[in-house]
């Protein structure tokens, strides 16, 4: 499936807290792609920041 090329990447964040480990909340997440509707779990913010480094990679590399 080709990639639909936009000028810009839009995502709706949600966060929302389900413990708390070592004095911090343990978050939990999702993404939902504004031009597509397709919508990714988040597991950690570590893992945030790994998808949204990938998708501006993937812009960068024109994919």
């Amino acid at each position: 499936m080709k990639r639909e090329q936009y000028d810009y990447l839009s995502y709706l964040l949600r966060l929302w807290p389900v413990g708390v480990k070592d004095g911090k909340y343990i978050w939990r997440g999702s993404l939902e792609n504004i031009h597509t509707g397709e919508r990714k779990g988040i597991s950690s913010l570590e893992d945030l920041y790994i998808f949204l480094q990938q998708q501006t990679d993937a812009a960068d590399a024109g994919e």
